[in-house]
């Protein structure tokens, strides 16, 4: 327990327990509900509804993300960061041959793209269209070898809808223009030992076990120390992420994501995940530690693992100037951005591991509670002073 060693944790003994099904049951209402980013309205009206049956206090931003507050009884808030927004695609064209070219929305490639089943999204909501992603060349019977050599990328897809298209016209007149939205359905399936094949699941898996540990919370009646923020974004995939939303008086913040289970990382497909580094730089030293303290303090199986080409909510938040505490807490995702694949045991030990984090102090209950503070209060003694670990320095 090398964590508690550090004097980083906590000294809650008990956690709340998940309702597993409670949660499975909303992540697989989200993973049905599209949300590419841009085209989010639905989703989040479903995450209303389903905060609107806990005791939070609920707004929504200007533009459109979700912010539900849970009353604490000290000094001090807390965020905890999720997004439902996913990767997608965008109508670039009405084809000649009465098909639709697409860009993405969001950062993927085409060859994971190819063969994904799709909803186009018109600007009428009554109007909306299935279809499927094919290369140009998508069929060995009239193509023969030339489709196993056909160049990858946005422009080498196309969008075949079910419905009697044949050139441009035929889509115009089923109201489809250039700009729609085009949503990569995610056709969920949940094995019986537990594991959940989607699309989407970074981050809705996210999503669901914040709303799991806010319902955990809430049905026991937990005492809450300080005041939680759950903060549900709608632009994470396309950058902007926590940009806006987060409250001045936030002293952590926690963003709930995927985890990179892929050969060279350290990611579990099974536990909770604590980066350490993304593609932006490390995460709070102390925070982090507090959290992998926690994990060992319950229980909780966890790794830890550097994400060399990713960036969450926490960068755009710490990026336009969020002066808090900031920590990355991940659930495991293998095929991220392409055939996703988590498991039910990581969703929930996601969800306690936000329990513990929401029932513990703050990583430092006297200095965080408050934006500045006197040098002397700064917790400097979790890190070695260069004459602990050099010697004396030499003096003249």
């Amino acid at each position: 327990m090398a964590g508690a060693r550090r004097g980083y944790g906590a000294a809650v003994t008990t956690l709340p327990k998940i309702d597993v099904p409670w949660t499975l049951d909303l992540l697989l209402r989200l993973l049905r509900t599209p949300s590419p980013a841009g085209r989010t309205d639905a989703v989040m009206q479903l995450l209303g509804d389903v905060l609107a049956d806990l005791p939070v206090e609920l707004t929504v931003t200007r533009r459109g993300s979700l912010l539900a507050r849970l009353a604490g009884e000290r000094e001090g808030a807390r965020a905890v960061v999720a997004h439902a927004d996913t990767i997608g695609c965008m109508v670039r064209d009405l084809k000649p041959n009465g098909r639709l070219a697409i860009v993405p929305v969001g950062s993927h490639s085409s060859r994971f793209a190819e063969g994904c089943r799709v909803t186009v999204l018109t600007d009428d909501p009554r109007r909306t269209y299935t279809g499927t992603i094919l290369p140009l060349m998508a069929s060995g019977h009239a193509y023969g070898e030339d489709v196993d050599t056909q160049p990858t990328g946005w422009d080498h897809v196309e969008v075949r809808v079910d419905e009697h298209c044949f050139d441009a016209d035929d889509l115009a007149a089923l109201g489809i223009r250039i700009g729609d939205f085009v949503a990569i359905d995610s056709l969920p399936i949940v094995t019986d030992n537990g594991y959940i094949n989607a699309r989407h699941l970074d981050g809705k898996a996210g999503v669901a076990a914040a709303l799991g540990a806010l319902h955990a919370l809430c049905r026991d009646g937990c005492p809450i120390p300080h005041e939680v923020h759950l903060l549900i974004t709608i632009a994470e995939e396309v950058g902007q992420g926590a940009s806006h939303g987060l409250q001045e008086d936030v002293a952590e913040m926690v963003s709930l994501d995927n985890a990179v289970c892929a050969p060279g990382n350290h990611s579990i497909e099974d536990g909770v995940t604590i980066p350490m580094l993304d593609a932006t730089g490390p995460f709070d030293y102390h925070f982090t530690r507090h959290l992998c303290g926690l994990c060992e303090q319950h229980g909780i199986r966890y790794a830890r693992d550097l994400f060399r080409y990713y960036r969450s909510d926490v960068a755009a938040a710490l990026e336009a100037g969020a002066e808090t505490r900031a920590a990355l807490v991940a659930f495991g995702v293998d095929a991220s951005h392409g055939a996703e694949r988590t498991h039910i045991d990581s969703i929930e030990a996601v969800a306690r591991l936000l329990c513990a984090h929401l029932l513990s102090p703050l990583t430092f209950e006297r200095w965080d509670r408050e934006p500045v503070g006197e040098l002397r209060d700064f917790p400097s003694n979790r890190q070695p002073a260069p004459t602990e670990r050099f010697g004396e320095l030499p003096t003249e």
